[in-house]
């Protein structure tokens, strides 16, 4: 089964509103490989639910990719902060998943204490520069992130 991270601002959009919610759509992606990655998504798939420019950025918690991708209709509404005027009915550029809540860690896991880890040094996550906000995680790496979760 393969495994992701998808990074959201809790003010936005946080772990805890998902479990509040349950289930919920992951839209408003607007980066070419990271809406590749939610198109190579499968139903079941699970992913780290990141949260991003905080004061405590980190893991939060694991959710569950529900459906395949789809068209996002953010990008049709001209009244969405992630309008593309670009794409249209017959053309919509970008894409949306339907995502579930499955559980929030204890704890955040600072991205700090994700750098320190030699086990992760290889998670795109860490990469300088990266900043997708959907990317693959390995086996290995969620066995370790889980471990460090003590989950």
């Amino acid at each position: 089964m393969p495994y992701w991270l998808m990074k959201s601002e809790p003010d936005e959009f946080s772990i805890e509103d998902l479990q509040q919610r349950h289930d919920a759509r992951w839209d408003g992606v607007r980066n070419y490989q990271a809406r590749n990655y939610l198109r190579s998504m499968g139903e079941g798939d699970l992913f780290f639910f990141y949260h991003s420019s905080c004061a405590v950025p980190g893991i939060a918690g694991i959710g569950r990719i529900l459906s395949k991708a789809r068209p996002d209709p953010t990008a049709l509404d001209s009244t969405s902060p992630y309008h593309d005027p670009a794409s249209s009915a017959d053309n919509n550029r970008w894409s949306a998943v339907d995502v579930g809540f499955v559980s929030s860690f204890r704890e955040v896991l600072p991205l700090s204490l994700l750098k320190s880890q030699e086990t992760l040094a290889g998670m795109p996550l860490l990469a300088r520069g990266n900043r997708l906000s959907v990317m693959p995680v390995s086996e290995a790496e969620w066995q370790s992130v889980l471990a460090l979760a003590n989950y």
